[in-house]
């Protein structure tokens, strides 16, 4: 509503106010910056502010045709929703105005819902800019804007305007190169772990360590290589010998191969064996009572 009540009143560059019944979407107008393609040409358009404004960036829709941005999408500026990263809570809706008029010279590249027509073509659509009539507003470009004028004050707005445009376009550029500064560090710490391999064991050490410094900040231990044994050419021929079949011996062990510490069922098979002693004993007392009392009803017939 601040915003609103500022720009209320038109000036000779540009207007915005917001829907009477949304005030989270406004049009705008601009005129086009002097001493360009677009001089003369009078713009139609829609900023539709999200809810969290302004912490973060609006989206930005021309609607009239200038040959320049596409009508009608949202257009890629360093100022509008596409680059969140770049947008700063103190610029307001006249600072994006400024920025649309500043950045209509410069060139598309490419960027979402810009445009590169001819110069030819753009100064016979802002000729044609000024006949356009919103029908959502009911703005008519002949009648939105103040006369222009041609002193002080207008040279200002247009310097304002292109030095914005520098700034934030800029901004953007700064931005950029730092994003690939990060991934020539990353590139390069890929290319140092490939590279190992050809290094010696003692230079392969010192690379490991500050790749390790660099991906791991934690300090979290990593396994270490396991290098060969060196070979003592000092050694006898029966050392020699004692030493390999130790090497067979203990390679041999299944627990070592597995990478496993040697199993301990020695509980396990103890409580087994005084079961099986229990069960054995229980079974010979029950045949020894079988049998005597076998016995003592034979004795007790004889009598």
């Amino acid at each position: 509503m601040k915003e609103a009540a500022e720009l209320k009143d038109p000036t000779d560059h540009y207007h915005a106010q917001p829907l009477e019944d949304n005030l989270f979407e406004w049009h705008f107008t601009v005129r086009g910056p002097p001493d360009s393609d677009f001089d003369g040409g009078v713009y139609h358009g829609r900023i539709v502010l999200p809810p969290e404004y302004p912490m973060k960036p609006p989206s930005i829709i021309l609607l009239t045709a200038n040959g320049r941005f596409e009508v009608g999408k949202k257009i890629c500026l360093s100022i509008s929703g596409h680059h969140p990263e770049t947008w700063q809570p103190s610029w307001s809706i006249r600072t994006a105005l400024l920025a649309i008029i500043g950045f209509m010279p410069t060139k598309g590249e490419g960027a979402i819902g810009s445009l590169d027509y001819t110069p030819e073509e753009r100064r016979a659509l802002a000729k044609k800019s000024q006949d356009f009539c919103c029908e959502g507003c009911g703005s008519a470009m002949k009648d939105v804007l103040l006369p222009l004028k041609s002193g002080i004050d207008s040279s200002q707005a247009d310097q304002e305007a292109k030095e914005l445009a520098r700034q934030i376009s800029f901004k953007a550029e700064v931005n950029s190169s730092g994003k690939t500064i990060a991934e020539s560090d990353l590139n390069q710490s890929f290319s140092l772990n490939d590279s190992q391999d050809d290094l010696p064991t003692t230079f392969q050490g010192a690379a490991a360590s500050t790749s390790y410094g660099a991906q791991n900040p934690s300090g979290a231990p990593l396994p270490q290589p396991t290098q060969p044994a060196p070979k003592n050419t000092s050694m006898s021929p029966r050392q020699r010998r004692a030493q390999q079949q130790s090497q067979r011996r203990s390679s041999a062990s299944p627990d070592v191969l597995q990478g496993q510490p040697p199993r301990a069922n020695h509980t396990e098979h103890g409580g087994s064996a005084m079961l099986i002693i229990i069960l054995t004993l229980a079974l010979a007392a029950l045949i020894f009572r079988r049998i005597y009392l076998a016995n003592e009803y034979i004795f007790d017939f004889e009598l």
